[in-house]
């Protein structure tokens, strides 16, 4: 169990988490390949590279948003050639999306892109603050992917 006695530290360390992630996800979007393709279309793909292959209805959970909106991206992202549906092997009433070679090339180009970038801006940094970096890389996916 954390130790909550810390109230009014944890409270300023959440403000000012949630104020450095903004910003910092605000400029990481500027670094992208594509600039077609909107935000939540990169996240959908990200998400199809992160867990192979899902329906639109386990895409809309995943992404948070309305199952008629992942209908709608996941037919974008199809005439755009990233994304190819195909029937689902127990459920004939339900596609399986999965991602295209080309869209595995553009997020790898896309992850570059911002690691240069990110790798770049965290030049400033010194030993000390690397080492509290790494060691906060890993709580700060965990909360990500709560």
């Amino acid at each position: 169990m954390p130790d909550l006695s810390h109230g009014d530290e944890n409270d300023a360390a959440v403000n000012a988490l949630r104020s450095a992630v903004m910003r910092l996800g605000r400029r990481l979007k500027h670094q992208r390949v594509d600039e077609s393709l909107s935000p939540t279309e990169m996240s959908v793909l990200g998400t199809l590279a992160r867990c192979g292959h899902a329906t639109p209805g386990e895409l809309a959970r995943k992404e948070h948003v309305q199952p008629p909106s992942m209908t709608r991206i996941v037919a974008l992202l199809e005439a755009k050639g990233l994304v190819r549906l195909e029937p689902h092997p127990d459920d004939r009433r339900q596609k399986v999306v999965s991602q295209t070679e080309q869209a595995e090339a553009m997020l790898e180009e896309s992850r570059r892109k911002r690691n240069v970038w990110l790798t770049s801006l965290a030049e400033g940094l010194d030993e000390d603050e690397w080492a509290k970096l790494r060691a906060a890389a890993p709580v700060l996916e965990k909360l990500a992917h709560l």
